[in-house]
């Protein structure tokens, strides 16, 4: 293969990662910003905090019995086996906690309001199923970003391990790009060129 040959074919490389990868590699880049800023990047997309002492005092918001819960979680993924539920103390609230395997549902006793949980989101709902807060966790899902490549680990870490070597091949190539041009012209400068010199 030629000089010439070599470098078409090192521009069409670098060319295509940069094409294909773009968004992994933005991707990359903001998740990993991220974890090195995570105060900050959470002020600028977090929604404010919603005050859920209020809910309390919701139009319907009373007592709830453990069969009354049910029927409340029953309402989510009902393809998969509803649980009894176990207590716990949540947000200050004694609850319902309905666990299965795509997330919870968390009912509070006294009041009748219930949260909806996943790997990368908590919904609030007031006693009558209105929905009243919305709650991403962005820590889980950057962090799954940057070491999966992908939400779910339906590719385990083939996606962020090839846009890793991706990345590296796209900076050696373009090093190699950007020095092969400035070698030859100090070599023409030297007066180490090819091709005959002028008398």
């Amino acid at each position: 293969m030629t000089k010439a040959q070599t470098l078409k074919t090192l521009r069409s490389l670098h060319g295509w990662l940069g094409f294909l990868l773009l968004p992994w590699i933005i991707a990359i880049g903001a998740t990993g910003f991220y974890l090195n800023h995570a105060r900050t990047v959470l002020n600028w997309i977090e929604p404010e905090n919603f005050e859920e002492s209020t809910l309390a005092d919701w139009p319907g918001a009373g007592p709830l019995d453990s069969d009354a819960a049910a029927v409340i979680a029953a309402q989510y993924w009902p393809e998969e086996p509803l649980p009894e539920p176990t207590w716990e103390s949540y947000h200050g609230f004694d609850a319902y906690q309905f666990e299965r395997p795509s997330g919870d549902v968390i009912v509070a006793q006294q009041t009748g309001h219930y949260y909806v949980k996943s790997d990368f989101r908590r919904t609030t709902y007031a006693p009558d199923g209105t929905k009243v807060h919305s709650k991403i966790y962005w820590s889980t899902v950057f962090k799954r970003i940057h070491t999966r490549g992908w939400l779910d680990s339906r590719f385990a870490t083939w996606l962020a391990d090839i846009t890793a070597i991706s990345m590296m091949l796209f900076g050696l190539t373009g090093l190699v790009l950007f020095w092969i041009p400035r070698v030859r012209r100090f070599k023409r400068a030297l007066g180490f060129g090819g091709g005959p010199q002028s008398q």
